[in-house]
């Protein structure tokens, strides 16, 4: 079953000849740990001095894992997609916001993105991260039962009314509503919130969606009990899984303060939690629905495999599978043309401000070495198949 991803004129069907090997020299660029490091460094050293980054840096990384710089530059990508039978979620991914009116510019323009999308339309889900929505010192402190000041308290009562806002505009939109997963420091009171959120939205069907970072060990139990209390409290709940994206940030901290690891001892063993997560949430499909984020080839083998285990046809409506734009285009193309149903994160936004987001996506492909070697090498294929043809 391997091949099926191996199928290079269906993953890259909508990609021109330049923009093949345009992508393939991107990866190639950012296979080296040393020269993203270096690249990385010299963009943040040019926007602090001032000096004008935009032209570079979108003919580069923000054309491959961007697509555009507002709402409207979005439409070209979604159609795209659409036409190959794959759903897009619009993704405002703009970080690093620290203040309460950065908090409700982003809560503003999240509503504008539900606003501009619709199941019709091939963009049936909608995403927010929540350190958007209030400070991560606000969710450390709540995650760790310490007394809030007054105005922290009325802080608080600001992030729940930005959710319950995003929330009802799902409702209002008929759209499935992606909340991410932060560090585990400021996790618990993330899980209060969502918790609340699947209670009050969830009741008839899953409109509200957790992300669980399956890297992190006790994130299974979690889930079992999460399952085991929606099942008594009479509502329904949506998960994302993924294995997760703040591991060395998660282990330096728990050295750093002398806490015990919370990530999983091996890589292997985050594997069997996302394989066991998954297979949990599939044998209650009645009181879940499961979006499976992973660019993991063997990973997603294993759930197609899961899913005909359990009986489960391939476009089930509470099963999603789901990659980042610009990534795995071999994964998400070959499960749509055998009839899952794969949706595409489109992130967005100015591209000064995305920066973060795409100085994230080069350390992390880099640091997966395997990833972007692999990429390469389906790139390769489909430069060297196409020469073949036009012989």
């Amino acid at each position: 079953m391997k091949s099926l991803f191996e199928n290079t004129q269906i993953a890259f069907a909508s990609k021109s000849d330049a923009e093949l090997k345009k992508s393939f020299v991107l990866f190639k660029l950012i296979s080296s740990p040393v020269l993203t490091k270096v690249g990385s460094a010299f963009i943040q050293f040019l926007i602090k001095v001032g000096l004008p980054i935009n032209f570079l840096v979108r003919k580069t990384m923000f054309d491959h894992f961007c697509v555009g710089t507002n709402l409207e530059e979005t439409e070209i990508t979604v159609k795209k997609l659409r036409a190959n039978e794959m759903d897009s979620c619009l993704n405002f991914s703009i970080e690093g916001i620290n203040s309460e009116v950065g908090f409700d510019a982003t809560l503003n323009e999240i509503l504008r993105t539900m606003d501009a999308s619709s199941p019709d339309a091939g963009t049936p889900f909608a995403v927010f991260k929540p350190t958007g929505y209030g400070a991560t010192a606000l969710f450390e402190k709540v995650s760790a039962k310490l007394p809030l000041s007054t105005e922290e308290n009325k802080a608080w009562g600001r992030v729940k009314e930005r959710f319950h806002t995003s929330c009802k505009k799902a409702v209002q939109r008929n759209l499935k509503l992606l909340i991410d997963a932060e560090e585990s420091w400021i996790q618990p009171a993330l899980d209060l919130l969502l918790e609340e959120m699947m209670a009050t939205y969830n009741q008839k069907e899953v409109v509200v969606y957790a992300t669980l970072q399956l890297y992190l060990s006790e994130r299974l139990p979690y889930l079992k009990t999460l399952i085991e209390k929606s099942k008594k409290e009479g509502y329904q709940i949506g998960v994302k899984l993924v294995r997760g994206a703040y591991i060395e940030k998660e282990t330096a901290r728990a050295l750093d303060h002398k806490l015990p690891n919370p990530v999983c001892p091996s890589k292997e063993a985050t594997d069997q939690n996302f394989d066991n997560g998954l297979q949990l949430l599939l044998e209650n499909l009645d009181q879940a629905a499961v979006f499976v984020g992973s660019h993991n080839e063997l990973s997603t083998l294993k759930a197609m495999e899961q899913m005909k285990q359990n009986g489960i046809a391939s476009n089930h409506s509470r099963v999603c599978f789901a990659h980042l734009f610009g990534m795995s285009d071999n994964i998400s193309y070959n499960l749509s043309d055998h009839g899952y149903n794969v949706v595409k994160y489109l992130p967005y936004g100015p591209v000064k401000k995305v920066i973060p987001y795409l100085i994230r996506r080069a350390e992390e492909n880099s640091s997966i070495a395997s990833q972007t070697s692999r990429e390469m090498e389906l790139l390769r294929s489909e430069i060297k198949r196409r020469k073949q043809v036009q012989k």
